[in-house]
This record gives structure tokens, C-alpha cells and sequence, in this order.
């Protein structure tokens, strides 16, 4: 790993992550890039900046400049994530409706399918038959996924550290699997992102000499570090030298995946909006069942390391795609049944444990 590791721009990303985030926060208030605790679903207390996206884009941007590190088709990437940036950042001021924010990220996406050509060509043998090949549909379904991963990721920013949090295992989980195939060539573009990342979390979740500046990452930060991870995704399970299987990145993302799909089924059932904002995500579940928000988190990124790791070891031994696929989907359908059950479950536990 270390032969292919630069310090230098990883430096360059963290260091650069912690002047913006602190040079932000007088711009976000006069910008109006703030979040009020003025609804039930938001718990904080005060004023909280919404530029933690912005600088993390901001230093992976500059330190790719000064170093000539980039993910690659950095070009198209990079004005991929200039734009979902944008519509974060406008989300977070106006509240923009969820049909006018869709369809610009389908926009961003069709930058990331069509314009660079970083699109599924293939999901790999997941249903046992042989490899299931998309041809010219790709496209299309790269779209679908690309938006749904950006949402995901969105969804599930709900309590501090969430969000970072698990893109933070997300992307050091690639990092692993890039080293252990072989592949460390490419653990910079991962890596640049984490470098940007550390400092974000070291304001969010207030860490020793970090105290009193805390700031969020609003809609920027959730769809950019969305959008990045399935930039690489995609990047890395396609062609004939991928770097790991599609059915393996599923997996480590799949708690996102999981949370978004289940509440937008609890949604649809109620004959509800999918993209409208509640409380019933698995952070805020965890909270009402008596978890103090630092124990949600911690038992929320556990969940997400152990998904992570399913998809590690599937991938290093080999186990077949039809089974990790069919393994997964029967998890989203327990997942999904146990969310739309959660208090009636919590109810019977509680009595069990009482009695």
C-alpha cells in the first residue's frame, strides 16, 4: 500500500479542508447557508454553517490541481461534482422541491454516463445464469443508480458524523480491496477524498481542538460525497480489469442502499411523497428507542462496517455473485419488514425484558 500512497497531496487535502471549513463559516452566514432548528426533525441547538460540502470539494479540487493526483476523467468528474455542489448548496437556501432536485441529478449523472463514459456495462453473474450484460441500456441504468446512490447518501445524513462517517468506511474498504487485488495504484482517488474528509468530521463531531466551530454538510456535502462514491464504484467493477466485483460494491454500500430503499417502500405505502423528509430513518429510530445520538452513531456505523465486510470477504474468497446477490436482497426484505415493524418489535422487547 505505502509504495502507491502520496503524502504530500493527502496533506495537501487535509490541510487545505481545515482553512476552508474555518474561512467558510463567516460566508455561510452571510450567504444564508445555515441550518435553523426549526422543525421537529432537527434537535440541535443554534445556528449551524452548511459548508462542510463545499470545502470538502473545495480541498480535493485544489489539492488535485497542485499535484496532478486526479480520479479519473478528473475533468468530468470534477465538473460533475461542481454542479451537485451547486444544486446542494441552493437546496440548502431554498428548499428547492424534490422533482426540480431530481431531475437535476439525473443531469449530473447523464455528465458521469454519457460525457465521460464511466457507466455499467455489466452487474456480473447474479442471477447464476452467466454475466447479465446491459449493451446500450447501460446508460440508462447508470442513471438510475448514480441518482439513487447520490440520495442515498443524502437520506441518511441525519445525525452528526453519519454521513462522513460512513463514506469514510465506504471508501477505506475500496482502499483495502484495491490493495488487496493488486490494484494500489489507485488507492489515491479514494484516498484524496478521506484526506478531505477527517477534518470535516473533526468540526461535525466537535473533537478535541475542534470544539465550538461546528459545522454540517449539508445537501452539498451528502450528494458530493454520494456522487464520489459512485463515481469509483462504477469505476472500479467495470471492464475487463476490475477491480472488484459489482455485486461486491453493493454490498458496501448497502446500508445506505437499505435505509433509502425501505423508507421509500414505508412512503410509497402511505401514499406518501419517497423524497419527502421524516423521521423515520434508521438514526432517528435508534434515538427513540433511548440511544443518545453518539450511541446511535456508533451502532449505526458498526452496522456499516459489518456490511462492508461481508462485501470484503466475498470478494477476497471468491463466493459466488448469485449468492451474495440473493443473500443481499433477502437482507433488504427482513431490513425492510423489521423498519415498517420497528415499534411493535420494540414494544415486545421492551415487555420481555421488563417481565
Amino acid at each position: 500500500m505505502f509504495a502507491h500512497l502520496e503524502f504530500i497531496p493527502l496533506l495537501i487535502a487535509f490541510f487545505v479542508a481545515v482553512i476552508l471549513l474555518i474561512l467558510m463559516t463567516p460566508f455561510a452566514h452571510q450567504l444564508g447557508l445555515v441550518d435553523h432548528p426549526d422543525t421537529p426533525r432537527k434537535q440541535h441547538a443554534g445556528v449551524i454553517p452548511l459548508t462542510g460540502g463545499l470545502s470538502i470539494f473545495g480541498a480535493v479540487l485544489i489539492a488535485s490541481i497542485m499535484t496532478d493526483v486526479w480520479i479519473k476523467n478528473g475533468s468530468w468528474f470534477f465538473t460533475a461534482s461542481f454542479f451537485i455542489v451547486l444544486l446542494g448548496m441552493l437546496d440548502d437556501k431554498f428548499d428547492l422541491s424534490p422533482k426540480g432536485r431530481l431531475i437535476c441529478q439525473f443531469c449530473v449523472a447523464a455528465i458521469m454516463a454519457l460525457a465521460a463514459q464511466n457507466y455499467i456495462t455489466s452487474v456480473g453473474n447474479i442471477f447464476g445464469t452467466g454475466d447479465t450484460t446491459f449493451g446500450i441500456m447501460g446508460y440508462f441504468f447508470t442513471l438510475i443508480c448514480v441518482v439513487g446512490v447520490i440520495n442515498a447518501f443524502n437520506m441518511i445524513d441525519g445525525i452528526d458524523g453519519l454521513a462522513g462517517g460512513i463514506s469514510l468506511i465506504v471508501l477505506l474498504a475500496v482502499v483495502f480491496l484495491l490493495v488487496a487485488g493488486g490494484k494500489g495504484q489507485a488507492i489515491m482517488a479514494p484516498m484524496l477524498i478521506v484526506a478531505a474528509l477527517v477534518p470535516f468530521l473533526a468540526f461535525n463531531l466537535s473533537w478535541k481542538g475542534f470544539k465550538g466551530n461546528k459545522i454540517y454538510m449539508g445537501d452539498s456535502g451528502s450528494m458530493f460525497v454520494g456522487l464520489t462514491i459512485v463515481w469509483l464504484m462504477v469505476d472500479f467493477t467495470q471492464g475487463q480489469d476490475a477491480a472488484m466485483r459489482p455485486i461486491t460494491a453493493v454490498w458496501i454500500i448497502g446500508l445506505p442502499l437499505m435505509d433509502m430503499a425501505a423508507i421509500m417502500y414505508r412512503r410509497a405505502r402511505k401514499k406518501q411523497s419517497v423524497l419527502k423528509p421524516d423521521r423515520q430513518h434508521l438514526h432517528f429510530i435508534f434515538m427513540r428507542a433511548g440511544l443518545s445520538p453518539r450511541r446511535a452513531l456508533a451502532m449505526i456505523l458498526l452496522l456499516g462496517v459489518m456490511y462492508a465486510a461481508v462485501g470484503i470477504l466475498g470478494e477476497l474468497y471468491q463466493v459466488s455473485e448469485y449468492i451474495m446477490f440473493w443473500s443481499f436482497m433477502v437482507l433488504l426484505v427482513v431490513y425492510s419488514a423489521v423498519l415498517q415493524n420497528i415499534w411493535t418489535i420494540l414494544r415486545f422487547v421492551r415487555q420481555k425484558t421488563r417481565a
